[in-house]
C-alpha cells in the first residue's frame, strides 16, 4: 500500500458520504456546499495521488486499477444523484456510464492479452476534469442556459466521445505491439 494508493482508496470511500448527503440535497442549502467541498477534495486527492506516485516512484499495477476506478465511481455517484434530482439529463449519465463500462471491459480484455494494465492517459484525465467542472457548476446552481455552463457541458460531451475513441486506438496499438513481439 503506497501513499498514492491510499489517497485513491480515500477518494473511493468518499463516494459513500457524498451519496448520503445527496439525500438532503434540496432540504438544506449548506448541504450543496458540503457536497461541493467533498467533490473538490476528491479532485485534489486525484491530482495528489498521481503526483506522489510519480514523484516517489510508486507507480503500481494496483494503483493503475484503483485510481481510475475511484475516479469513475466517485464521478458516477455524483452524476447519478444529480440525474436522479433532475439536475443533469439522463442521456448525459448514460454516455458517461457506457463509456466507462466499455473502457473497463476493454481494459480487462487488453490486460488479459498483454499482461499489464493500461495506464490512464491525459485525454481520459482531461475528460474527467471537464465532467467534474460540469458537476461543480451544477452544484453551484449555475444557470444551465449560461454561456459558461454550456461551453463546459458541450465540451464534456465531445471529450467523452473523443476519449473513448482514443482509448480504443491506444488499446489496439498495445495489442498490435504484443502480437508483433
Amino acid at each position: 500500500m503506497t501513499v498514492s494508493n491510499l489517497l485513491s482508496l480515500l477518494r473511493l470511500l468518499l463516494a459513500i458520504p457524498i451519496w448520503i448527503l445527496f439525500d438532503y440535497y434540496n432540504s438544506e442549502v449548506f448541504i450543496k456546499y458540503w457536497i461541493f467541498a467533498l467533490c473538490v477534495f476528491a479532485a485534489i486527492t486525484d491530482i495528489l495521488d498521481g503526483f506522489l506516485a510519480r514523484k516517489l516512484n510508486q507507480v503500481t499495477e494496483a494503483g493503475k486499477i484503483i485510481d481510475p476506478l475511484a475516479d469513475k465511481i466517485a464521478m458516477a455517484v455524483v452524476v447519478i444523484r444529480l440525474t436522479m434530482l433532475g439536475e443533469l439529463p439522463f442521456y448525459y449519465l448514460s454516455l458517461i456510464v457506457i463509456r466507462d463500462l466499455l473502457i473497463f471491459l476493454g481494459g480487462i480484455f487488453v490486460t488479459s492479452k498483454i499482461g499489464k494494465v493500461l495506464p490512464s492517459n491525459i485525454l481520459g484525465k482531461a475528460t474527467v476534469l471537464i465532467i467534474g467542472i460540469v458537476v461543480l457548476l451544477t452544484l453551484l446552481q449555475i444557470e444551465k442556459d449560461s454561456l459558461v455552463f454550456n461551453i463546459f457541458y458541450y465540451f464534456s460531451l465531445i471529450m467523452i466521445v473523443l476519449s473513448f475513441i482514443a482509448y480504443v486506438i491506444r488499446a489496439n496499438e498495445y495489442l498490435k505491439r504484443k502480437k508483433s513481439v
